[in-house]
């Protein structure tokens, strides 16, 4: 009988949750639909290019909202339960509030595991495939940047023809063992210049010990110091850093250190690994705190009440969790800590609740 009772909840449980995801994904495909419309209306392609870049963004946008899904959903479901006095149903088999909660709050944990092994691998694939094909009609398409396992890669076109630039990986804020390829508008080597290092803070890059080859005049001149113009400094080249959506958990975790080596910070490496980390135990926190806000009173007339405040403590919670980023990313406190802080509130708050849920 517990298991009949178990598939049961589970069941209704994850039609809730399905079609929770569904509405989002929906209201988040139209809404990306317009903004991609407006972004290559002026390039001559059909729809269906926009389509594929909101269905390509939406999954990754899902991903970061599904704490705020969960919660919502076990509102939803514990006020069907309630509402039907199926609630009162399954307590005569000898199920307690905190059995109930405890069921569903296991479950959205495992489903937070699933995520991380099974469906973040498949967003991060997404969002990579939006960011290139996206990169292909972007208006700054004659300056690209690129990052891949040869390092970075420049790509910046001038009046006069274009420069390559490859260098091993950034440190800081220097690109290290420099390479750069100047072309004519024919696409024939002009020079190449080769440099140990270059601080790239601000425009023109600092280099030192630099080796200029010019090919046409077969020669080689050695510099000491050099000053290198280019439109790309420190702030453009680290904003690619900064998308960690493209990497997924499982890849991060097997390739830590071939990403710190690229350039990547160990900071914003273990703040990406400390938020994969608490997805699964954000999902089970957010169905004890629905829990708390709607197993309570049987009375019909309390239910938009009770759907008010979580959308309000809903959008509580999201605005703290940007509090609490922001203030890791101006050190007021240590990026860990900004990741788990909510989290750590939250608990609190579940724990003080999980006692007046017995108690109904």
């Amino acid at each position: 009988m517990n298991n009949i009772m178990n598939k049961y909840l589970i069941l209704g449980f994850s039609k809730v949750i399905i079609n929770a995801i569904l509405i989002f994904l929906s209201l988040g495909v139209v809404l990306n639909l317009f903004e991609e419309i407006e972004f290559l209306k002026n390039l001559n392609l059909n729809l269906a290019l926009p389509v594929i870049l909101s269905l390509s963004f939406v999954p990754t946008l899902i991903l970061e909202l599904l704490p705020f899904i969960i919660f919502l959903s076990s509102v939803v479901y514990l006020l069907q339960l309630r509402s039907s006095k199926n609630l009162l149903s399954i307590k005569v088999f000898g199920y307690s509030n905190l059995r109930i909660i405890f069921i569903l709050s296991i479950y959205s944990f495992l489903l937070g595991l699933f995520t991380l092994f099974v469906v973040n691998p498949v967003t991060s694939k997404l969002i990579k495939y939006y960011e290139t094909e996206k990169a292909k009609y972007s208006i700054d398409i004659d300056h690209l940047i690129s990052i891949n396992k040869n390092g970075v890669w420049i790509r910046e076109v001038g009046d006069l023809g274009y420069k390559v630039i490859n260098a091993e990986k950034l440190n800081d804020e220097y690109l290290e063992k420099i390479s750069v390829f100047v072309f004519d508008n024919n696409h024939k080597l002009v020079s190449r210049l080769e440099s140990k290092s270059a601080l790239i803070t601000d425009n023109p890059w600092k280099m030192k010990k630099i080796y200029f080859y010019d090919v046409k005049k077969d020669s080689v001149t050695f510099l000491e110091d050099y000053e290198f113009q280019t439109k790309h400094t420190l702030n453009k080249i680290n904003s690619l850093y900064k998308n960690l959506n493209t990497i997924s958990f499982v890849y991060l975790i097997l390739n830590y250190s071939q990403l710190n080596e690229k350039g990547y910070s160990k900071k914003k490496l273990n703040e990406k690994i400390n938020k994969f980390i608490v997805l699964p135990i954000f999902l089970f926190l957010m169905v004890f705190l629905a829990a708390i806000f709607t197993i309570g009173s049987l009375q019909q007339k309390q239910n938009f009440y009770y759907v008010l405040i979580s959308i309000l403590t809903c959008v509580a919670i999201y605005y703290f969790k940007d509090l609490s980023f922001a203030l890791g990313q101006s050190a007021k406190i240590s990026l860990v800590l900004s990741v788990w802080m909510p989290l750590i509130l939250i608990s609190l708050f579940c724990t003080i609740g999980v006692i007046h849920i017995n108690e109904k």
